[in-house]
């Protein structure tokens, strides 16, 4: 029997459960948006200005209009149920920056790895990382406005991955869209531990 959970007012907390979700991808593709778009909180951000050091190192083709960039991470919360609660926390694109990767990754239930169909060679990493690691993820493809649309079979194929993980097309800046993508994901990683 759980004695703490039958004190008076530490059901709750004796029950309580977070979640721990990375949101990965490449430069530019909508992590920050996917983050902030979901969280219930006002989310955590680690944007900085883009600088002349990054000139020639960050890759902003397609992004050209882009003038931040997440330098360690970004975190929301999303309160599913009386204390179930999933914490979203936003890797950072540059490869510079991806040594705070491990440290992120630890505990994570899952990760939705975001997809640009116009700069897809960028989301590798993110499944290469996850893949090695054993960490179950998803792919969201972020049908970006006059992005041309690909069937999900032809993103998996162009991506190289095997028939297990998801592949969901989203809108990062729909709250409905965003909330798919991670059901998605959460379905798929516990059906992995069941």
């Amino acid at each position: 029997m759980d004695y703490a959970a039958s004190e008076p007012g530490t059901t709750a907390v004796a029950s309580a459960l977070a979640i721990k979700i990375l949101i990965a991808g490449g430069f530019g593709v909508g992590k920050t948006t996917m983050v902030g778009t979901i969280s219930e909180i006002r989310p955590l951000h680690t944007e900085e200005l883009l600088s002349e050091r990054g000139i020639g190192v960050d890759d902003t083709s397609g992004v050209e209009a882009k003038s931040t960039t997440t330098v360690a991470l970004d975190f929301g919360r999303i309160t599913i149920r009386d204390g179930l609660w999933l914490y979203l926390f936003g890797t950072p694109g540059q490869d510079r920056f991806w040594f705070m990767w491990d440290e992120l990754a630890l505990g994570a239930l899952g990760a939705v790895v975001l997809a640009d169909t116009r700069r897809l060679q960028d989301c590798f990493p993110a499944v290469d990382y996850f893949e090695q690691r054993g960490i179950p993820f998803v792919v969201g493809v972020n049908c970006f406005d006059g992005a041309r649309r690909y069937d999900p079979v032809k993103v998996r194929r162009a991506l190289g991955i095997s028939e297990t993980p998801p592949i969901v097309l989203c809108d990062v800046r729909d709250r409905e869209s965003v909330k798919n993508v991670l059901t998605t994901l959460v379905t798929y990683a516990v059906k992995g531990i069941s």
